[in-house]
């Protein structure tokens, strides 16, 4: 992993093996109708296949298994990564086969995160203005928390063509830059190989798209980014705060839009075209546009805020204010959780 070289030609390996992998399940879920057919609350208008997930969460985990087989990532991130990311996984493509409960779903994700707390043996103290705070069971509490939206907050937010996928990889290579820059980990090159294997899949899923990553890709790339966040504290706990600035377009559209639904009683865990991206993708007439405004905001805000907190430059809580405040402001302005026409 130390090898540029090799290095290069494992994300090289893992984009085509995504794309070869991605264009299998394609064929095959038309050929057995599994179909996203559109309906009054989709954003999208022909029947699309979908569990296209399933093409990176299976280069990923054999890179994880590869990478763990020659002792060059951590036992306890590898358990995590394979433990957690298999079962959120193999859920999403149940509930993409045959729908799930959502009481059902919400104790798997719990399990999930319980895991992954388990496997990191908890949480390291957390660091807010200058000071580390031990936060004990209430502090293993929000990290489960945290983890089992995560998982949601990629379900929630995959509703227009490339717009989970250019998160994640921007998200990815972006937290792997600060993880790098705070601790020299070679082991920061593994969200890099997470970002290969997206990428893959983007290729069929750029606007427009050709296939849907469905509940098994969007549940995977949330805990895998959860994991990511809490590995890389393990090192270095000020990074969490890298990985929480970067996740702001999704964190902030995600859940401006859940507090604003449940205030008014609706049921959140229903389809819903209420997202501020999804009223910004309706205005502009284009899932591309927005699409890649969201990739540009990662990369032209919010990640030189993440690498000044990463370089020390800046506290974190300090940098997830600063980042955050126009992304509230762009959720308001878009109309993030109010209710659409046709939901009326």
């Amino acid at each position: 992993m130390t090898d540029p070289f090799l290095s290069i030609a494992c994300a090289v390996g893992l984009f085509a093996a995504s794309w070869a992998l991605t264009g299998f399940v394609r064929r095959y879920a038309m050929s057995v109708e599994l179909l996203d057919t559109p309906n009054a609350r989709s954003s999208h208008t022909m029947p699309t296949p979908r569990g296209g997930g399933l093409a990176i969460v299976a280069t990923f985990l054999a890179f994880v298994t590869a990478v763990s087989a020659l002792d060059l990532i951590a036992p306890a991130a590898m358990l995590a990564l394979l433990g957690g990311g298999f079962a959120v996984a193999m859920l999403g493509f149940l509930d993409d086969r045959a729908h799930v409960g959502a009481r059902w779903r919400f104790l798997s994700h719990l399990a999930a995160a319980v895991w992954v707390l388990w496997c990191f043996d908890g949480i390291p103290p957390v660091p807010i203005l200058g000071m580390s705070f031990d936060l004990a069971w209430f502090g293993l509490a929000l990290a489960a928390a945290y983890l089992v939206w995560m998982v949601n907050l990629y379900n929630f937010m995959d509703g227009i063509d490339g717009i989970a996928s250019i998160e994640a990889i921007t998200v990815s290579l972006g937290g792997a830059l600060a993880w790098w820059i705070a601790t020299g980990s070679p082991q920061a090159l593994v969200p890099v190989g997470f970002a290969a294997s997206v990428a893959g899949f983007l290729l069929w899923n750029f606007p427009p798209a050709k296939i849907f990553m469905g509940d098994s890709g969007s549940g995977f790339i949330g805990l895998m980014i959860g994991i990511f966040s809490f590995w890389s504290a393990q090192e270095h706990t000020q990074v969490f705060w890298c990985w929480f600035i970067l996740t702001g377009c999704f964190m902030v559209d995600a859940t401006t839009t859940l507090v604003r639904r449940v205030r008014r009683g609706e049921r959140f865990i229903e389809a819903h075209r209420s997202h501020a991206y999804q009223y910004a993708a309706r205005r502009h007439q284009s899932h591309k546009r927005v699409s890649i405004a969201v990739g540009a905001i990662n990369l032209l805000w919010l990640l030189p805020i993440a690498l000044a907190v990463a370089a020390g430059v800046l506290d974190g809580v300090v940098g997830v204010i600063v980042a955050y405040t126009p992304l509230v402001w762009l959720a308001f302005r878009y109309k993030a959780g109010v209710r659409s026409a046709q939901e009326v």
